[in-house]
């Protein structure tokens, strides 16, 4: 098993050192890797987690960590996105009652473009504190979308834990407010570099720690964290409801939450920096965390290792090998679709449009973990039961 790094590349100004094999990484992947390692106010090196792939800008599954800047794209559009688990007291659930637990969550969170059609409690929504002018513009949509799952890679899955337990699984972020802000700052970061002749067509705008913007977004995206973090515990007590309406004795406990797109403020190799994490989750020595696979396959809860190489960072899942635009022209459906019925899952895919989120759209979740080992150490392995994607 491999416990280090897999690869380095020493062709630019920092080095870029990977936790999967260099062939393994796609061109564009390892093209965005390179743009990121000649930056002038990057520091150190390029760590780049073994689910990586294209990003926007920057490959999902990287971690960048600079010094007097922040770049809007290396955090993300969904900013504060990631995952909360929570353990169920049940050991086991028969069929019939996880499909009515299913339709009840079904029925309560909005998925896709859907929000809320009532206003949500505002005691769900994160103080405001300074200025916020983006979150200001926002808040009032924001309480329509707060406890909403979204589109994309998004889920709300229920698993059988190698610990004996039923598990909840959420996986979703800041909804319209996080891409909102994350774009409005984007702008100004391209208005910013152009107006000081930098150049602005690889994705990588940045605001400079200079800048009243540099604070400006600083607050926000702090802001949408929190406000993902309440989206999901809103999804989450949403469930525990359709859970507690079919199984009224059920009770809950060791609730886990891991954004994965986001900024900090850390001290790494005796300097502080700014580590950007896009679609990378942190793990810090005995920190917990979630590497979830595909709805066919097996999710990790996981307690960091605090490598000092990714930046105390690890993959935030399998990683996907092909666009979604790829998956749904060459996947076979029904192949997929019998996969997961052999498996016994009540799964997502019900046409060919769905196909972008099938297993096959994605990596070898086991592969991912191996080229992990020295970074994380698994705690509890996780099967899917069933799965709301999307």
């Amino acid at each position: 098993m491999k416990a280090g790094v897999n690869a380095v590349i020493k062709t630019e100004k920092l080095p870029i050192k990977l936790w999967l094999d260099e062939g393994q990484m796609e061109e564009g992947a390892l093209e965005q890797a390179r743009n990121l390692a000649n930056l002038p106010f990057a520091f150190s090196h390029i760590a780049v987690m073994p689910d990586t792939h294209q990003g926007y800008g920057m490959p999902i599954g990287a971690v960048l960590a600079t010094q007097g800047a922040i770049i809007p794209n290396a955090v993300g559009v969904d900013i504060g996105c990631g995952m909360c688990a929570l353990r169920t007291s049940l050991t086991d659930i028969a069929t019939d009652d996880l499909k009515e637990v299913m339709k009840i969550i079904r029925d309560t969170v909005p998925v896709g473009f859907n929000h809320h059609t009532e206003r949500q409690d505002e005691a769900w929504m994160p103080e405001r504190k300074g200025e916020l002018p983006i979150v200001a513009q926002e808040y009032e949509s924001a309480l329509y979308q707060i406890g909403t799952l979204g589109s994309g890679n998004h889920f709300i899955e229920i698993q059988k834990g190698s610990d004996g337990y039923i598990w909840i699984m959420v996986h979703s972020g800041s909804r319209n407010l996080g891409f909102t802000v994350a774009n409005h700052y984007d702008d100004v970061a391209q208005r910013l570099n152009r107006d000081a002749g930098e150049d602005v067509s690889r994705g990588l705008a940045f605001l400079p720690e200079s800048s009243e913007y540099f604070d400006l977004y600083w607050r926000e995206m702090n802001y949408c964290l929190e406000f993902a973090l309440a989206n999901r515990k809103l999804m989450m007590e949403r469930v525990e409801a359709a859970f507690m309406e079919v199984l009224p004795e059920v009770e809950f406990a060791d609730f886990i939450n891991k954004p994965h797109n986001f900024a900090s403020e850390e001290e790494h190799f005796g300097e502080t920096v700014i580590v950007h994490r896009k679609g990378a989750t942190r793990a810090r020595k005995g920190e917990w965390g979630m590497i979830p696979g595909s709805q066919g396959t097996r999710s990790f809860l996981v307690k960091g290792k605090g490598e000092p190489m990714s930046f105390e960072s690890c993959s935030h899942g399998a990683g996907r090998i092909m666009s979604r635009s790829q998956a749904r022209k060459t996947l076979d459906l029904k192949k997929e679709v019998k996969a997961l019925k052999d498996r016994g899952i009540l799964h997502a895919i019900r046409n060919r449009k769905d196909l972008d989120e099938a297993p096959g759209s994605y990596k070898d979740i086991d592969e991912v973990m191996r080229n992990q080992t020295g970074l994380v150490e698994v705690q509890i392995e996780l099967r899917p039961l069933a799965v709301v994607k999307g």
